[in-house]
Formats: structure tokens, sequence, C-alpha cells
């Protein structure tokens, strides 16, 4: 088996030679790197030692160099090129459709984990999101702002018990519809009857 591999080796030029010393290493770590996002979670480093850890920040930038995006290129660009010298496709055009190849696959890539990361949610609540929603009230409000209560309301798709108080001459109690008018100091809801 080794006298064939060394007899294919040997009848090769040396452009084909590259393309194969580029494209079985970095096919490699591709299938390395994809075993390991599925058993390890998913974690890469940008060119400038960044990394990101699969968390959920919400200002992820499209990341064009990335340690995936360049192995995921070279693995590209490789193949590509031993396709077109088997195809007997001249050095020049062969470079260049690898070269495009690579690229266009670092882009799809860079795509596709750019709008993955748009589909996290933070986890965190929006408290301004409450205005003009309605809900009802958990634990009795005090009239005129005098005290507070507790309201159970819809917000960002989960069910939330948050601090309430009321403009209202009335108290009001338990069970009542209310709507949030308005919000206080980021963390207090005001409420109206609905």
């Amino acid at each position: 088996m080794f006298t064939d591999f060394s007899a294919w080796w040997h009848t090769m030029d040396m452009f084909q030679k590259v393309y194969w010393m580029i494209a079985i290493p970095f096919s490699v770590f591709f299938l390395l790197q994809t075993i390991l996002s599925i058993f390890a979670g998913d974690v890469d480093h940008d060119a400038s030692g960044h990394s990101d850890a699969g968390g959920t920040d919400d200002g992820i930038p499209f990341q064009f160099f990335t340690i995936k995006n360049m192995v995921a290129f070279f693995t590209i660009f490789g193949w590509c090129g031993i396709a077109c010298v088997n195809g007997g496709v001249g050095h020049g055009l062969t470079i260049f459709i690898s070269l495009v190849s690579g690229l266009l696959m670092m882009l799809l890539m860079a795509s596709i984990f750019y709008f993955m990361s748009k589909l996290t949610e933070s986890g965190n609540l929006n408290i301004k999101n409450a205005v003009n929603k309605t809900g009802t009230v958990y634990i009795p409000i005090p009239a005129g702002r005098k005290g507070e209560g507790k309201i159970q309301i819809n917000v960002q798709s989960s069910l939330r018990e948050l601090d309430a108080v009321t403009d209202e001459a009335e108290n009001i109690p338990t069970g009542t519809l209310i709507i949030v008018t308005e919000v206080l100091n980021n963390n207090l809801l005001v409420v109206k009857k609905a």
C-alpha cells in the first residue's frame, strides 16, 4: 500500500502536491472541528484572539475572519483546486476558482453564524415592552401610588410577576384586568383598570 501511495505521489507535479497538502490536513481539521462543535459546544476565536463561546451577545458583528472560516476556506480551496487540476483546467484558472470558492465558503459560513446569533434570546427583560400590555392584579395595588402591588403580565413571550402602582382613586383588587401605562425607574409599572 505504501508503495502505491509513493508511486501515486511521485506522478504528480508540484502544483497538484500543494493542493493535496492543503486539502488533506484542513479536511481533517474541518472534520475534528465539526465533531467538537457537536459534542463539546461551539467555541470560536476570531483573528484577533477574542473568543465567542456560544454566548448570547446582543452585539455579535458579522465575523468573516475566524478560525472556523479559515479552516473552511482552505478545505474548499484545496478540494476545488484538486478538482480543477484533475479536470484539466489551467494553473491560473485553478487558483482563481479555488480562491473564489474558498471565499464564498467563508462568506456562507460567516452569514450562517451571524444569522444564527440573531436567533438567540438574551433572557433579559426589557420592562418597557410591558407598556400598553394587559395583565391581571396578583397582589392588590393601593390607590394613589400609596404602595406597591404585583401584577401578572405576559411580556416577551413569558408570564412575569412585576411590581406596580396606580394613580386610580380606589385600590385595585386581586384578579382585576389592568393596562400598563408607563414605567418608573426602569423597574416599577404604573397601571390603570382596563
